[in-house]
């Protein structure tokens, strides 16, 4: 198998984050991905821009287009990644299915700014018979899979709590972190807001909020992106404690155990445990993740319908 994919949308994600990195240790975009998987092949890209399009031609060997109805009148792919920005992703998909019927549309996340445009996606390609599924790369990580089996095995251990930092709006990046935490402990129950924050570049609230998920309580605290970017995620469990740092970079993991000296009472090994991730890679994973969910095999990826779910529930607290 190797599926033809068409690229809207030439900005970082799409081409730009591992542009000028070794393409033997980093792979943060689209383009890279879907170049290198062998499962895949590039066809074509869009983008308004003429640099960059330029600069995709020249590095990958396929022709780049203005718009998309110039594209898919050339080109009739398996696979469709949208990567513009947000606000237009219903229009870019909506342009995608008046022309073309391809598999499988992988967008980027959010999935869109409110929750009507979200539905309005999840059900039209349902009704074409598209697969569509959204970005939210954490979940097809190594480290990220393997924490989920260790909750679902008990080995990490109810209940639990925990505390995420994240910046730059809780639609967009926060958006990542909730997705996340939805997948390893179920679908929000209830929230409160225990301050309103601010506003990211005017758009994007940042509140303080704690989220009752079904397996766990986690309160999501914003930071200060201008001064530097901090994306953690800390779990507590009866068992341990879990350490996803840096976005993901290092994913770490100690346990309780019974103190040597106070009797009656325990504490957190000294001894830290690494959980080996792939976030020099995420994009590949992601690539190959779907190459699992094409061929009709188990995958991790987050469906249309998740990352719907993801968004009612953010539209909810930004609402509240």
């Amino acid at each position: 198998m190797s599926v033809g994919v068409l690229i809207i949308g030439l900005g970082q994600i799409g081409m730009g984050y591992d542009l000028d990195l070794d393409p033997n240790q980093y792979i943060y975009s689209h383009a890279r991905a879907f170049s290198q998987h062998p499962d895949f092949h590039l066809v074509a890209a869009v983008d308004p821009g003429p640099q960059q399009r330029k600069i995709f031609a020249q590095k990958y060997q396929c022709p780049a287009y203005e718009n998309i109805e110039s594209a898919l009148s050339r080109h009739q792919p398996g696979l469709v990644v949208i990567a513009t920005p947000t606000l237009f992703h219903k229009e870019a998909l909506q342009k995608v299915l008046n022309q073309s019927q391809p598999k499988v549309v992988l967008c980027e996340k959010p999935l869109a700014n409110d929750a009507e445009d979200g539905q309005w996606m999840v059900n039209t390609c349902s009704e074409k018979g598209v697969e569509l599924y959204v970005n939210y790369l954490r979940r097809a990580d190594p480290a990220v899979i393997e924490i989920k089996r260790r909750i679902e095995t008990g080995e990490i251990s109810s209940p639990i709590k925990g505390v995420v930092w994240y910046s730059k709006g809780l639609l967009h990046n926060g958006s990542h972190f909730f997705n996340l935490l939805e997948y390893w402990l179920g679908p929000m129950q209830s929230f409160a807001v225990i301050n309103e924050g601010r506003l990211w570049d005017q758009i994007d609230p940042e509140p303080d909020v704690q989220v009752r998920f079904e397996n766990g309580e986690v309160v999501f605290l914003s930071a200060w992106e201008e001064a530097f970017s901090h994306y953690t995620v800390e779990l507590l469990s009866p068992a341990g404690r879990l350490r996803y740092e840096q976005g993901g970079a290092f994913v770490q993991w100690q346990l309780a155990f019974a103190d040597p000296i106070l009797q009656g009472c325990k504490a957190l090994s000294s001894q830290v445990y690494e959980v080996a991730n792939g976030m020099d890679r995420y994009q590949w994973h992601v690539a190959d993740q779907l190459a699992n969910a094409m061929r009709g095999e188990e995958f991790q990826l987050c469906t249309g319908n998740d990352a719907l779910h993801t968004l009612v529930a953010l539209n909810k607290i930004l609402a509240h």
